[in-house]
């Protein structure tokens, strides 16, 4: 009796050290998790480790995360401004869909980013989102400053598909609690990408006309010897630009005799350059009326989509513009103005292309004769 009694006691005391090890296991997984829930750990794009604490309720976006940002979250959140970023006269769409930029606080003049420390104390941000300022001792003074975590983005070094302006809206999205807003703002670029693409795979080469586009912004507007090469909103659809010859990436600014001898078949002037375009055409039309492409009348206007870095959805309804011009029985479906109202609601949240056209002009034929 006393040897049974012995085991039962025995038992007892060994499912009690179990049930309390599991309790004491459980007890330790849930403060881990919960420990999880209010803390976010991330990696920004120039590979600074970031620890900040849920929930983040106020921010600060500065430069080019602002664009980034109201993709993701419109005004939402957001507790101060740059004042370059409010007005809506600068033409960007961002600024357009989100007129409650006017109404919130001062914390720096931007363009370029250049947010003053006292202001973003005032703002009692729980962090600062800045686009593209790349010099680490800047970012982490302004950080002992400001007392204030600061995640650094890029839009990336493409004007559409940019790999790296994926990660900023991830890092966004992971910042603001908006994940799956990122992700499908991804997925839609994705898939406009891949639709591109599909309708211009089976065009042959040599049934393409060539094209030119000048006029386009860099740090300022320019005339039409301001072009890019290795443009990634030609190559998405497989254009022949003629700057491409020079092997060039980027923003060059080519001599004027040099359009002449590559003689485009269409020539797109960006709109914010056009003014300076008709201005140099009343000065020397014969140096104009010596291109075919004005010749024969293909010459067209693009909304601008330069200004201060990309406007990537601007640009990304440029691509099915020019995609209609240089290949009109392939975009014989494509109404370009109801796409483009279709891009700027997806990531914008309004149809602004005929706002967009009222300022520039929109998608149009150009005489400069008039």
């Amino acid at each position: 009796m006393t040897r049974k009694l012995s085991l039962l006691l025995g038992l007892i005391v060994f499912i009690s050290f179990i049930l309390t090890g599991c309790n004491s296991n459980n007890n330790e997984e849930n403060l881990q998790a919960n420990n999880s829930d209010e803390i976010i750990e991330l990696t920004d794009m120039v590979g600074r480790k970031i620890t900040l604490e849920r929930p983040v309720e106020r921010v600060v976006a500065v430069g080019s995360a602002l664009r980034l940002y109201t993709y993701i979250n419109g005004t939402n959140k957001l507790v101060g401004v740059e004042r370059g970023q409010q007005s809506p006269d600068t033409g960007r769409p961002y600024i357009i869909a989100n007129p409650d930029l006017q109404e919130l606080p001062i914390v720096g003049e931007g363009f370029p980013a250049t947010p003053d420390p006292e202001l973003l104390i005032e703002a009692e941000a729980d962090v600062i989102i800045a686009g593209d300022i790349v010099d680490i001792g800047e970012i982490e003074d302004l950080e002992k400053r400001t007392g204030t975590t600061i995640v650094v983005i890029t839009t990336g070094n493409e004007a559409v598909f940019d790999k790296e302006m994926y990660e900023s809206l991830k890092i966004i999205g992971k910042v603001i609690g908006k994940e799956n807003r990122a992700e499908e703002l991804i997925e839609y670029m994705e898939d406009c990408k891949t639709e591109l693409m599909e309708l211009t795979k089976n065009i042959p080469q040599e049934e393409k006309p060539s094209i030119y586009i000048g006029g386009l912004s860099y740090k300022g507007n320019h005339g039409i010897e301001s072009t890019y090469g290795n443009s990634p909103v030609l190559d998405a659809i497989g254009a022949k630009n003629v700057a491409d010859e020079i092997g060039k990436a980027g923003s060059i600014m080519v001599d004027k005799e040099q359009i002449i001898e590559w003689d485009p078949d269409i020539i797109v002037i960006d709109e914010n350059g056009l003014p300076l375009v008709k201005e140099d055409y009343e000065k020397n039309p014969d140096y104009y009326n010596g291109l075919t492409a004005i010749r024969n009348g293909q010459v067209y206007g693009q909304l601008p989509y330069i200004s201060y870095y990309n406007n990537i959805e601007t640009a990304m309804a440029n691509i099915y513009f020019l995609g209609k011009i240089l290949y009109p029985k392939a975009f014989e479906n494509i109404d370009v103005e109801e796409k483009a109202d279709e891009i700027y609601e997806f990531i914008l949240g309004k149809p602004l292309y005929g706002e967009m056209a009222e300022i520039f002009g929109g998608y149009i034929k150009i005489n400069l004769n008039k």
